[in-house]
């Protein structure tokens, strides 16, 4: 497989095969994203990804599912992707599962028909990235997109019968707006009704705006008990969702996992030990992105 630069991939999709079909981030104006700081976005040529197609063919015939790489995938345009997923299905033709990342601008760009033919073509999964229900957060970290804009682009996966899963980012707010983001990325998160949560914890990268300001002192990052104390508020104020809970990135201080509302006391209860003191939480060392 040829590979350009990062690839990246959510933590459920460990086990699919990852096609590289853009290289980059279409957006890249995040401040607290450092993966694609280094490459302009670029979409791969079609004779790259078949020559992947063919690789896989032959050597990973035991993968079920693929990834689409990088960043946004889902930016291209519909003939390209209709192209893609034909050539998928050409080639690997016993691949059951095909997900990519989704930005909400992008999103937004696609007809409830567009979405529909790419899941009839077999595109199964969106993976979008929320990271705060705040709009004061989202505009400080240049996210380019507010609560109501993404909650729009949820709404359209959904109607299409994708599976949605979405992405938010503890500590994102800072110390001073801890508990507004928790609150107001529930909120939010029960608007987008999405099928999956996942939550990560951020780890201020120095190639970065947000990371800069936290060596400058301009913005004061939650330490883990405030950190804890977020992810707490948040899945309390989650109590009209129904969807698989995950808050088990590396970068967590306390791997957890459940499913909405079933596990909700469970989960809370973990937490409460946690912050007791009674469970360690993963050392600094252990923590990736």
């Amino acid at each position: 497989m040829e590979y350009v630069g990062n690839v990246i991939r959510p933590p459920s999709e460990a086990d699919a095969l990852i096609l590289q079909v853009t290289v980059g981030c279409s957006y890249n104006k995040c401040t607290f994203c450092g993966a694609y700081k280094d490459v302009s976005f670029t979409i791969k040529d079609e004779a790259a990804i078949i020559r992947d197609l063919q690789f896989a063919g032959q050597y990973c015939r035991n993968h079920r599912r693929v990834f689409l790489a990088d960043g946004d995938v889902l930016i291209l345009s519909q003939k390209r992707l209709v192209r893609l997923l034909h050539l998928i299905r050409q080639y690997l033709p016993w691949i059951s599962r095909i997900s990519l990342y989704g930005n909400a601008r992008a999103i937004r760009g696609k007809s409830h028909d567009n979405l529909q033919e790419l899941k009839t073509l077999g595109l199964d999964r969106v993976y979008m990235g929320l990271e705060s229900g705040c709009d004061a957060i989202l505009q400080h970290v240049k996210k380019g997109e507010t609560a109501e804009t993404m909650i729009a682009a949820a709404k359209k996966i959904r109607d299409s019968r994708l599976f949605l899963s979405v992405t938010a980012l503890l500590g994102l707010g800072g110390v001073a707006l801890s508990k507004r983001h928790a609150e107001e990325t529930a909120k939010v998160l029960t608007a987008m009704a999405p099928n999956q949560i996942a939550i990560l914890t951020l780890m201020p990268l120095a190639n970065t705006l947000l990371g800069e300001e936290v060596l400058a002192g301009k913005f004061l990052l939650p330490n883990p008990q405030e950190i804890l104390t977020e992810l707490s508020l948040l899945i309390e104020r989650l109590r009209d969702v129904r969807c698989q809970f995950h808050a088990n990135h590396t970068s967590s201080y306390l791997p957890l996992s459940g499913r909405l509302p079933k596990d909700r006391e469970a989960l809370l209860a973990a937490l409460g030990k946690a912050r007791s003191g009674a469970v360690s939480l993963v050392p600094e060392q252990r923590r990736a992105l």
